[in-house]
């Protein structure tokens, strides 16, 4: 029987089930590591990611660093042919992918396939592609073209491709929502497993963005670090010293499932997923609404739908990009919806570590957050040295911390106005 949760102001949320859902898997292809073990070893000692990039010749540019993924080789999670057919998004989130479900211990099978789905997402997709194939267009013409472009391209093609590669048959689409993709895939997925479309979903985000054109287009913004000469401290969220996020790339994807279907095959089970809450800016393309008016709204949703007091959270993963207005309309959101008790919260920007992952940073923090919650351990906000008096909480400055925890929030904002915060309990 269907639910409803108020929301406040009128507003209600209608689930079509209380069925219960959990995080049974777990993968991961960062900056720190590729693989979830090195990405959180590096995240709970504080270590940067974030190197002079070499993907391309950025000497002319303003921001000279990033994320990259280092030493990742495709081979081991594709084989040859299919690589030569896919964008590096593509190939990060396969490999996410079967790490996940390695670690969650499911078996694909003819019998289960159609209730396994896939939810993927990116926020750019293949634009190294773009970049590589018209280059070639213009100096070799349009007969030399790939016949492989636009599926290289193409952002569904992530979640096409991971569909293919494990062989779950059930629903399968791609959301796409800027920096808030990869949590709005895996909040997606709790409410198609709610619905009764599938059982499990494979659930994320990837990107790989580090390109001539993608960085290029960002530093015309103005919107990236500058801090040429100091990679590992460029990124630095919420201090008074920060000028902008580092581009990143990778991707991170959780095994989503109901616990019914994750206790009758004996799944190890991360945390239980209670809450999901989106909400929409309708201000500006890329600047977060004053005051953080809609991602206070998507953090009421969350904490209505997960039937809790706000008092009860511990712990928030903040989209913290380390930009001037995300870092101070964000701490302000927080003040809205938690009152006095945004002082008793511990928060962490993992961006310090990561950089900014674009569409799969809601995926890769999400699963740092699970980790949290199991391991009793909170990452760090690296480089934080000079508060900032409009950020005035507690933002887990450069050490972990040691701090067995009930409820985490994982948050991700977006261009284009979309907010998407997701809740965790202990399992």
């Amino acid at each position: 029987m269907p639910f409803i949760l108020s929301l406040g102001k009128g507003l209600n949320f209608m689930s079509c089930s209380n069925k219960k859902i959990v995080i049974t898997g777990l993968g991961a292809i960062t900056p720190l590591g590729n693989s979830v073990s090195d990405t959180w070893e590096s995240a709970c000692n504080g270590k940067s990611g974030i190197v002079p990039t070499t993907s391309f010749d950025a000497t002319e540019f303003a921001s000279r660093i990033s994320g990259q993924v280092k030493n990742f080789d495709p081979a081991l999670w594709q084989n040859k042919k299919t690589i030569k057919k896919t964008d590096k998004f593509v190939q990060y989130g396969i490999a996410a992918a079967k790490q996940a479900l390695a670690d969650s211990g499911l078996e694909i099978t003819e019998e289960n396939a159609a209730r396994v789905g896939v939810i993927v997402g990116s926020g750019i997709g293949g634009i190294e592609t773009i970049e590589k194939q018209y280059k070639i267009f213009m100096e070799r013409g349009p007969s030399r073209l790939s016949p492989f472009l636009i599926p290289m391209l193409l952002i569904d093609l992530a979640a096409g491709c991971v569909s293919i590669e494990t062989g779950a048959k059930g629903p399968n689409m791609a959301m796409v929502t800027a920096c808030a993709t990869g949590t709005h895939c895996i909040g997606e997925a709790m409410n198609s497993i709610q619905r009764g479309d599938m059982d499990v979903c494979i659930a994320g985000g990837t990107e790989s963005a580090i390109s001539a054109l993608g960085v290029g287009g960002f530093c015309a913004m103005k919107a990236l670090s500058t801090r040429n000469d100091e990679p590992a401290r460029a990124s630095r969220p919420f201090d008074k010293g920060r000028d902008g996020f580092v581009m990143a790339e990778g991707s991170g994807i959780v095994i989503v499932e109901s616990e019914e279907h994750a206790l009758k095959r004996g799944a190890k089970i991360y945390a239980e997923l209670v809450g999901y809450g989106a909400s929409g800016d309708a201000h500006h393309i890329t600047q977060p609404a004053p005051g953080g008016e809609g991602y206070a709204r998507a953090l009421r949703m969350s904490l209505d739908r997960a039937g809790i007091a706000f008092e009860k959270v511990d712990y928030i993963n903040a989209h913290g990009t380390s930009t001037y207005y995300n870092d101070i309309f964000e701490t302000q959101a927080i003040k809205k919806v938690f009152k006095d008790h945004a002082y008793k919260l511990m928060v962490s920007s993992t961006k310090s570590m990561t950089g900014h992952m674009l569409g799969a940073a809601g995926g890769v923090e999400f699963v740092l957050s699970c980790l949290a919650i199991k391991n009793s351990i909170l990452p760090p906000t690296i480089n934080y040295e000079e508060a900032d008096p409009e950020c005035d909480l507690d933002y887990i400055p450069n050490t972990a911390r040691e701090k067995n925890i009930t409820y985490a929030v994982s948050s991700s904002l977006g261009f284009g106005g979309h907010n998407a915060c997701l809740i965790v309990k202990k399992y």
